[in-house]
């Protein structure tokens, strides 16, 4: 029987890849999504710095809250 994480296991390094990957790119569109948005400097700081530090946990949190192009200057 193979271990999840078996470095031996190609097909599941693939798939490691390919997730890694796809969080690479999101976050990515997140930060270039803050910085189009009309929120402050500063708080466009805080999200970039924030989904840099926290992937996962941060694109989703921009995702909700995150600031949008054309919704003003908020704190969101």
């Amino acid at each position: 029987m193979t271990a999840l994480f078996d470095p031996t296991n190609t097909g599941m390094q693939v798939w490691l890849m390919l997730a890694l990957a796809a969080v690479l790119l999101l976050n990515l569109w997140a930060i270039i999504g803050v910085f189009r948005s009309d929120a402050s400097v500063g708080v466009k700081a805080l999200w970039a710095i924030g989904i840099s530090l926290f992937p996962i946990v941060g694109l989703v949190a921009w995702l909700l809250l995150g600031p949008r192009p054309g919704r003003g200057r908020s704190l969101r």
